[in-house]
């Protein structure tokens, strides 16, 4: 199987690449994500103006580019290398996806220009990690419908535009658009820092006006899609992470003396880098095998999704745990970045399903 990107594509990674390393600086995104707006306007607008990622894989017709799931991966990777801190797998992947399979010209027109910044509320205190079983409800109002209920755990909620949100009518889960420009009384919105310097929200409705997104009860198939495309895409920014992990793991080995010589001459912390390489590798090949199967039948998809999710949980686990021994105490302070990273790849284990989840899923998958 050939794996080598189009030349389009190394024109997408390369520009990205040159972009983040000129403009992109971890100090200034941590300064705005602790102290500030939470993140950079700014480079949004330049995704969105200068670059075209926001629209990378979506159809021209709403502006987008017209490219698939490659695109999407050569994206994550190169964020994921930078740290970046802004939703683009949220906003653009996943809730791209769902908007359009709905059809949802206008508001997808909004989000390539960059002026819609658009959150999924699936997740729920009681169900967990089965979306599907959400005790969110929706009930018709008028024209319209309202929303009550409650989703914990909201992805880059503070900065949204937009929620999609899921709940159950009497058809079944169905999704629902809520405006976060004009909020209702009745939402309620408790923000919080995550450990990875994101902000999320656990989010209360209380009879919130909302607007149903295609058919009545039919929403799970695109929901199950769009989860595995997120999971794709922060595997594939994971990769990204680990790249950065281990090149500053073996830099700072070849500078840290000890004993008079470099801790990158002792064989033992030579073969825990090679082992750290081997689990990079191994995550390279699910996330390619995650990508290539995102458009194939739904189990197909999914058994290729959750082997990556769970290659890549132990694979960000073991290097990143490796690279903060390996740095010693500096590992986990702020002034030097492999804390930061480590701190991402802890929190990419749970994101779109935890390793637990995906495991138990893949097992259950090949059972069929």
């Amino acid at each position: 199987m050939d794996f080598t990107l189009t030349a389009e594509q190394e024109l997408l990674r390369d520009g990205l690449t040159k972009f983040l390393s000129t403009r992109y600086q971890l100090e200034s995104s941590r300064a705005a994500a602790k102290i500030g707006a939470g993140w950079q306007p700014e480079i949004w607008r330049a995704f969105a103006d200068e670059l075209g990622i926001l629209g990378a894989a979506l159809p021209e017709e709403v502006g987008g580019i017209g490219g698939g799931p490659v695109e999407v991966m050569v994206i994550a990777e190169a964020l994921g290398q930078a740290l970046v801190v802004e939703p683009y797998v949220d906003t653009a992947v996943v809730a791209g996806g769902l908007l359009l399979r709905a059809r949802e010209r206008a508001l997808l027109e909004q989000l390539v220009a960059g002026e819609a910044v658009i959150s999924l509320a699936a997740t729920e205190a009681q169900s967990g990690e089965r979306w599907q079983d959400a005790a969110t409800t929706a009930r018709p109002d008028g024209d319209g419908w309202v929303l009550d209920g409650a989703k914990i755990m909201v992805l880059g909620a503070r900065l949204a535009t937009h929620l999609l949100v899921t709940a159950t009518t009497t058809a079944g889960l169905s999704l629902f658009l809520v405006d976060m420009a004009d909020p209702a009384a009745g939402l309620t919105v408790h923000g919080y820092r995550t450990v990875d310097d994101r902000w999320a929200a656990d989010i209360e409705f209380d009879g919130v006006p909302a607007t149903l997104l295609g058919e009545d009860g039919a929403a799970w198939p695109s929901l199950a899609q769009a989860r595995d495309e997120g999971a794709a895409a922060v595997c594939a920014e994971a990769v990204g992470n680990m790249r950065k992990v281990l090149a500053d793991t073996v830099e700072y080995s070849k500078q840290r003396q000890q004993f008079g010589t470099a801790i990158g001459s002792f064989q033992a912390l030579q073969h825990r880098m090679v082992d750290m390489h081997m689990e990079l590798e191994q995550s390279v090949a699910a996330v390619y095998l995650a990508v290539l199967n995102l458009t194939a039948d739904a189990d197909q998809r999914a058994r290729a999704v959750s082997a990556a999710k769970a290659t890549i949980g132990r694979a960000a686990r073991f290097i990143g745990q490796n690279a903060v021994q390996l740095h010693g105490g500096m590992g986990m302070t702020e002034e030097l970045a492999i804390g930061h990273y480590f701190k991402r790849l802890t929190a990419v284990q749970y994101e779109f399903g935890s390793t637990d989840y995906h495991l138990a899923r893949y097992a259950e998958l090949t059972r069929r």
